[in-house]
């Protein structure tokens, strides 16, 4: 899209936010009609909020087989109309987080600690500038739910195996899945005995959406 194009797209409209709307029309190619649960900040962040992540939507889905809860963020990419950063290779820092959590019975109202963890890692990426990419991870310190009794206790990045990549008028958006690893599985990632990647493709053999179940575990 030329400057030309996007001005006469979007240009005039305090309302304006191309970057979302980018991924709001890629969310509806794969859930349709479905009106999904959203989470909003009251107060954004560059006007002095807490929670770098303007928003998050939940989708339910039945894909792969394995009903669960599918987040997707809004705010790590160039949301809003910025004539500046038309024509960039990447939009803000390049991708937005996924998050696949079976469902088992949870009521996703209630659902919001998924959302507090990717406010967490935005606050590290955006106060950082360090970045996550497909193959990186990082131990939680303990589980991901925090108070959980699960086995859950960290987290590699994918790239969502049914979002992919999307060219916004900002630039690329990368889709990037966090996956639950367990306690043996970051012990191993800390020795060195096997990879992100590696781990990924091992658990993608019988969960090829790699959805995340707080019930799996080491032993």
């Amino acid at each position: 899209m030329t400057l030309d194009d996007h001005k006469a797209r979007f240009g005039g409209s305090e309302e304006a936010a191309p970057g979302w709307q980018a991924i709001e029309e890629h969310l509806v190619r794969v859930y349709g009609d479905q009106v999904p649960q959203h989470w909003g900040t009251v107060i954004k962040y560059s006007l002095g909020g807490d929670d770098p992540i303007d928003g998050v939507s939940v989708y339910r889905s039945q894909a792969g087989g394995v009903p669960h809860f599918h987040f997707c963020t809004y705010g790590f990419s160039a949301l809003y109309d910025e004539e500046d950063r038309v024509g960039d290779d990447v939009s803000g820092y390049g991708f937005e987080l996924t998050f696949r959590l079976r469902d088992t019975g949870q009521d996703i109202e209630n659902l919001i600690w998924p959302i507090n963890l990717q406010q967490n890692l935005a606050r590290y990426v955006f106060s950082s500038h360090n970045v996550f990419a497909d193959g990186h991870w990082i131990p939680a310190n303990g589980p991901i739910e925090s108070g959980a009794d699960t086995d859950i206790v960290g987290l590699l990045f994918v790239t969502d195996p049914e979002l992919g990549s999307i060219d916004t008028p900002h630039g690329r958006v990368d889709f990037l899945q966090m996956v639950g690893i367990t306690s043996a599985e970051v012990e191993d990632l800390k020795a060195r005995r096997r990879t992100a990647r590696q781990i990924a493709a091992e658990l993608a053999a019988s969960n090829p959406l790699l959805i995340t179940d707080l019930a799996r575990s080491s032993r």
